[in-house]
């Protein structure tokens, strides 16, 4: 008896459908300050384009949505920025 020689391929999985893409909308606190990533969604809804998060501080400022005293603050809104997919799950 022959054996026979099979080999499975995996299926192929279906691709996930993309969310549509949702209109930021920048909301003020009781206070009328704008949390960081409120700002950075209004600067980056603004721009139209991708922005590095040292580019996005400098509107940030500027345009006065945001204030930090902080020594890093790019690296606080990168780090909150990325960290936004990890608890939406």
């Amino acid at each position: 008896m022959s054996k026979k020689n099979s080999t499975k391929t995996p299926k192929a999985k279906p691709a996930k459908a993309k969310p549509a893409a949702e209109t930021v909308v920048a909301t003020a606190q009781a206070d009328g300050k704008m949390s960081g990533l409120d700002a950075a969604a209004k600067v980056l809804a603004d721009a139209g384009t991708p922005l590095g998060a040292g580019e996005m501080i400098e509107r940030m400022i500027s345009q006065g949505l945001w204030k930090t005293e902080g020594k890093t603050p790019a690296a606080t809104i990168y780090t909150a920025w990325t960290m936004l997919p990890n608890m939406a799950a």
